[in-house]
């Protein structure tokens, strides 16, 4: 049987609210069934626009790289000592946190507030501004 999601758990996977859900639904940019109760959501369709909702930024607008995993959000906390800094970012449903020196944090001036991408890649995780 095909996965299929209520509203609710479609937004909350793709970091979205019901109503943006709803609105994408009428629009028909994500087909639904409604067969005498809520609304469900079909698993691949919501799968084909969570990846276009998330696609790595264009060339450019980062730095190169060979990760192909970016999670684009916002720092929402920073944690600084004498050598290192601890930086949060909310990306869409994800919190992403980095250990970095203070002068990496430095030079890409993180502070809460701040939109960033955190780049993924094995074990590592490296944080760019775009």
């Amino acid at each position: 049987m095909p996965a299929s999601y209520r509203i609710a758990e479609a937004a909350a996977l793709l970091g979205v609210s019901d109503d943006t859900v709803r609105r994408w639904i009428d629009s028909e940019r994500l087909p639904a069934t409604r067969g005498g109760g809520p609304a469900q959501v079909d698993g691949a369709a919501l799968a084909r626009v969570a990846t276009e909702l998330h696609e790595a930024p264009q060339p450019g607008t980062t730095r190169s790289s060979s990760a192909r995993n970016r999670l684009a959000g916002i720092v929402t906390r920073v944690v600084r000592d004498t050598v290192m800094a601890q930086v949060e970012i909310q990306a869409g449903p994800f919190r992403v946190v980095s250990l970095m020196s203070r002068e990496a944090a430095d030079e890409l001036g993180l502070e809460v507030g701040v939109r960033a991408v955190a780049t993924v890649k094995a074990t590592q995780v490296s944080v760019d501004v775009p």
